[in-house]
């Protein structure tokens, strides 16, 4: 079994182990199996962990499981603009978000701050809104990195481009299912030392092992996986590992079980002769 290794995240100075985790599923679950999940995390040198205020009462959860020094062990991020009592991207919303972020995380600092989802890409970068109060925050040194938390490839660039974001976090379009990162925010990230997360790996439970039922393509995988004694979620996180970025993995895991799953997938010796035959199937792999 390999080890996790240690990777750049970009122009920022943090050098989180390759697999981090989102933390958004810690809603569906009650505080002991959350304390369990995010402790067992750590145990396993995961150091680089995310959520957000709008991921139901998960940021709470989490500042349980980081007391009593499990918070000096990891790189904490949050994001900011997506509350559901407040959401919005003025500099005031930012500021009243990331308050709220350090008293349900019980933290006063935090590594990574994101811009979360907007709408309007342009609104939070314009001067003296959302992304300008998150660099205001980090000259008074109370977060480290300031990011953006989206889908949309568009709002990367401009992001990127703005030269005010030291992260972008992208999810859904790298996996075995969609590669389409690959060629727009992955190279551009690379030019501007960006560092890059991406998020949702595993496709939105279309590629955990479980029977995906709604999406063929997905099915058709984990079929040709099942016939040969594998998990298509070994393939998907080592997919995924094997980009050359400065960066890092994270899926969104739930439970303890949940976490030491992702971490054997990541850390599980897949052959060169069944990425061959998997290629040759599906046109994608290593």
């Amino acid at each position: 079994m390999a080890e996790l290794e240690t990777r750049k995240l970009g122009r920022t100075e943090m050098r989180p182990k390759a697999l981090g985790i989102g933390w958004a599923s810690l809603s569906r679950h009650t505080d002991q199996e959350s304390i369990e999940a995010v402790r067992t995390a750590i145990e396993l040198g995961i150091n680089y962990l995310d959520t957000s205020p709008a991921y139901g009462d998960s940021e709470r959860k989490l500042g349980l499981a980081l007391e009593g020094g499990w918070r000096d062990k990891i790189y904490l991020e949050t994001k900011a603009g997506s509350h559901p009592q407040r959401r919005g991207y003025s500099a005031e919303d930012i500021r009243w978000s990331v308050n709220n972020s350090f008293k349900m995380l019980k933290t006063d600092y935090l590594d990574a701050v994101l811009i979360h989802d907007p709408g309007d890409i342009d609104f939070p970068l314009a001067d003296g809104n959302g992304f300008d109060e998150l660099l205001k925050m980090k000259d008074e040194g109370i977060i480290g990195f300031v990011g953006l938390g989206v889908r949309s490839h568009e709002f990367h660039r401009k992001a990127i481009e703005s030269g005010k974001a030291d992260i972008i976090l992208t999810y859904l379009d790298y996996t075995l299912l969609d590669q389409s990162v690959g060629e727009t925010t992955i190279p551009l990230a690379k030019k501007h030392d960006i560092g890059l997360i991406l998020a949702s790996v595993l496709a939105m439970n279309h590629l955990t092992g479980q029977e995906p039922k709604n999406n063929p393509r997905a099915h058709d995988m984990w079929e040709w996986c099942n016939k040969r004694g594998l998990s298509i979620r070994d393939l998907a996180m080592q997919f995924c590992l094997g980009v050359k970025m400065d960066g890092i993995v994270m899926p969104g895991p739930g439970t303890k079980k949940h976490v030491e799953e992702v971490y054997e997938s990541a850390t599980k010796d897949i052959s060169p002769e069944i990425w061959h035959d998997f290629k040759a199937e599906f046109g994608v792999g290593l």
